[in-house]
């Protein structure tokens, strides 16, 4: 009986969200709202904060390795649709192709809830080929908009999709591993899993900062998150007006966070809007990490 009304529930608010959004794409003009914002300098201005970290390499003959440090592009929460105009991801493309990092994160909500709109994304990253490869994770709008199609459009354009598993990069830096869970809201992440054979070098990828609740014990030297845009509309402090769901969300919206026995979280302000075309003292963001080996 119990889960029989646990599925009539699950359905009512799928539906009803389905409504939603449906209803909120008619009153953004299906794009043309987001346009004339991004045009006004509504969507704010992309920026690069850059991160600096210290991890512990492999030693040979009495040198590190890897001996070059690792750059990292890390960049979230784009949600192509009708509330963010694809300029900005023509931006993004074209700082990253300036910024040339070795390996590029993204930290999913790729589309606001249309998985179609992938490719109005897709199309643009699909010209940028690092040359360690792209990883991904999903996020929860991507789960709503439906997760197999939208995995579908990434891995197309060549990104790797993550979902609690880890892959090792290629040589230099075959210590190196890219950890993914599951989205934390509407997934079922398993850190120990995604961890599991994973190389002394690790990079934790989660779509939420609620992915460090999860680790059960997991370390890594770096973990990067989204999700939060934060806060999208803030007060000039940087503190979220609304914050986006999730027990994390406003503690943790933006920026370096150190957290006892294990690496950092940097949280990003992600690229694109959601539910409005509009940004206030939260501008997009991508991350650039490099990692030193020490």
């Amino acid at each position: 009986m119990y889960a029989g009304m646990r599925k009539v529930k699950r359905r009512a608010k799928r539906l009803l969200r389905h409504l939603s959004m449906a209803t909120l794409d008619a009153l953004l003009l299906e794009g043309a709202v987001a346009r004339l914002s991004f045009r006004l300098g509504l969507h704010g201005t992309l920026r690069i904060t850059r991160f600096e970290i210290k991890v512990v390499g492999k030693t040979v003959g009495g040198k590190t390795e890897p001996s070059a440090p690792l750059v990292v592009g890390f960049a979230s929460d784009f949600h192509a649709g009708a509330t963010t105009d694809p300029a900005i991801f023509s931006a993004l493309c074209k700082t990253l192709a300036v910024e040339c990092p070795d390996v590029l994160l993204l930290g999913g909500d790729f589309v606001s809830w249309k998985a179609a709109d992938t490719t109005v994304l897709t199309d643009r990253l699909a010209a940028f080929k690092p040359r360690l490869g792209t990883y991904a994770v999903l996020g929860n709008h991507d789960s709503w908009a439906g997760a197999a199609r939208v995995s579908e459009k990434l891995m197309a354009a060549g990104v790797t999709v993550l979902a609690n598993r880890h892959v090792a990069l290629p040589a230099p830096f075959a210590e190196v591993s890219i950890c993914g869970i599951e989205d934390p809201i509407t997934g079922r992440p398993d850190a120990a899993q995604a961890f599991h054979g994973a190389g002394p070098v690790r990079i934790f990828l989660t779509h939420a900062p609620d992915g460090i609740l999860f680790l059960r014990g997991a370390k890594f030297d770096v973990a990067l998150a989204g999700h939060t845009h934060g806060g999208q509309i803030a007060l000039t402090d940087g503190t979220p007006i609304v914050s986006a769901g999730g027990p994390l969300s406003r503690s943790h919206s933006r920026g370096r966070f150190l957290l006892p026995g294990n690496g950092p979280l940097i949280v990003s302000r992600g690229i694109g809007c959601s539910n409005l075309p509009l940004r206030i003292n939260a501008d997009p963001e991508l991350v650039m990490l490099t990692l030193k080996f020490v």
